[in-house]
């Protein structure tokens, strides 16, 4: 038995939720002079220190095969940090999910 088909599942799970509300929203936000809640947090902590707790979680859609076409990420971008070298635990709402 393997467990491929679930950790594939997992990092498309993953990648959907990187897009965060999609490509459109996100250049929203920039056109707007803002960033996209992970920017945000990647400039305030320290550099590769930001584990995310949470990332897939959202809305899945499946289709009738039951593979997943599309998931639409919960609004709240959660984890631990480093900040200055002090640990950290940020939450940011994203503001390209609503």
């Amino acid at each position: 038995m393997t467990w491929q088909p679930e950790l594939d599942e997992l990092r498309a799970r993953e990648a959907h939720a990187k897009m965060l509300g999609g490509a459109d929203k996100i250049a929203r936000q920039h056109a707007g002079g803002r960033l996209t809640v992970r920017e945000r947090i990647d400039g305030l902590a320290d550099a590769g220190t930001f584990h995310e707790i949470g990332a897939i979680a959202g809305k899945a859609e499946y289709d009738a095969a039951g593979n997943l076409t599309s998931l639409t990420p919960s609004n709240c971008v959660m984890g631990r940090a480093q900040i200055d070298g002090r640990p950290v635990m940020l939450l940011g709402d994203d503001f390209t999910v609503r």
